[in-house]
């Protein structure tokens, strides 16, 4: 994609991730999810962007935001929806799924990973087939990370790399078809992101986990300043670690043992930004998005909720600046590595 056909691209500071859509954690009800979208609707500067996955509630995020939408009357043509490919809706044999056990709750289906030049084609048109009326115009391969990380060697990770290539010559071509807009990538690895780049012609990047007040390092900063020189549009998601920023037990997804040094270091780490944040009358969650968003290069915040009064909160959050002596104060601490 060409520098002019990159910036076409406009993407609003907050993007609506859907994993609450297709019960993470909980199962939501219908009317609810809907009041939920009907939020980010109202309040969303622009075109609303809604970051969804066949691999979210093995594709009910996307049969309910489909559904969602088409009950409020959206035209297709007033949003954007990303879906991120590599997971299959299948029948559900079993109690539960067989990924991601006791993740999601209340599936009728199940889920299998297909990462392959086919296989990310089957999984766009079953994307398509779940959102009804409404279509993925901003496509991108799942966890590239997770898949990679499956490899007993080194020959075969050199074999699955090469189908995440295939997956996105895919793409590439239902690009020039017309049927996508742009093409990303997103993966908790940033690492994982700047090999894939170096290989693949992309629009857009979403980088998980990696980006955030606690965790910034110089290496990744230049990657994202070298990625908006290119007019590559970079999206930041999971800002709070998976919660653990703002009070949860799990550290990206990871129970915290404050048995272990890593445990007790994150452990001090948050008792010290959250007194920092008291001293300032700062919410921990309004900082965490304020770095997060801000750092040169950064486009975007992906955020999800499961309660429709958050919306607002989440956009209001990422329109407030936080005032530059907290991130003083923060830096003399030792609590961030620099400040912008």
């Amino acid at each position: 994609m060409d520098n002019a056909s990159s910036e076409s691209l406009v993407l609003p500071k907050v993007i609506f991730g859907t994993s609450g859509l297709g019960n993470l954690y909980q199962a939501v009800p219908f009317e609810e999810k809907k009041e939920i979208v009907r939020q980010c609707l109202m309040h969303s500067a622009g075109t609303p962007v809604f970051d969804s996955a066949g691999k979210y509630g093995a594709g009910l995020s996307l049969e309910v935001l489909g559904a969602c939408l088409s009950d409020l009357d959206v035209h297709p043509d007033d949003i954007l929806i990303s879906n991120k490919l590599g997971w299959l809706r299948t029948p559900l044999t079993g109690p539960e799924p067989t990924f991601e056990k006791g993740v999601w709750v209340d599936l009728q289906h199940d889920a299998v990973q297909k990462i392959s030049y086919e296989g990310i084609l089957e999984c766009f048109e079953q994307g398509n087939e779940l959102l009804g009326r409404y279509h993925a115009q901003l496509v991108s391969v799942h966890d590239p990370d997770e898949y990679l990380a499956g490899a007993a060697n080194e020959e075969e990770e050199n074999k699955l790399y090469q189908d995440v290539l295939d997956a996105y010559r895919a793409l590439s071509e239902l690009k020039k078809a017309g049927k996508v807009q742009a093409i990303g990538v997103g993966s908790k690895d940033w690492k994982v992101i700047r090999r894939i780049a170096a290989d693949v012609t992309l629009d857009w990047v979403m980088i998980a986990n990696s980006l955030t007040v606690i965790s910034h390092p110089q290496e990744l900063l230049d990657f994202i300043a070298e990625l908006a020189s290119k007019n590559i549009r970079v999206i930041n998601s999971a800002v709070f670690n998976g919660g653990f920023l703002t009070g949860s037990d799990y550290f990206n997804y990871q129970l915290v043992d404050p048995e272990t040094k890593n445990g007790q270091m994150l452990l001090e780490w948050r008792g010290r930004f959250v007194e920092l944040c008291k001293q300032f009358n700062i919410q921990p969650a309004a900082a965490c998005v304020d770095f997060g968003l801000h750092i040169p290069g950064v486009d975007s915040i992906a955020m999800n909720t499961t309660r429709p009064q958050k919306v607002k909160v989440n956009i209001a959050m990422a329109n407030q600046r936080i005032p530059k002596a907290f991130w003083e104060a923060m830096q003399q601490e030792g609590l961030i590595n620099s400040y912008r």
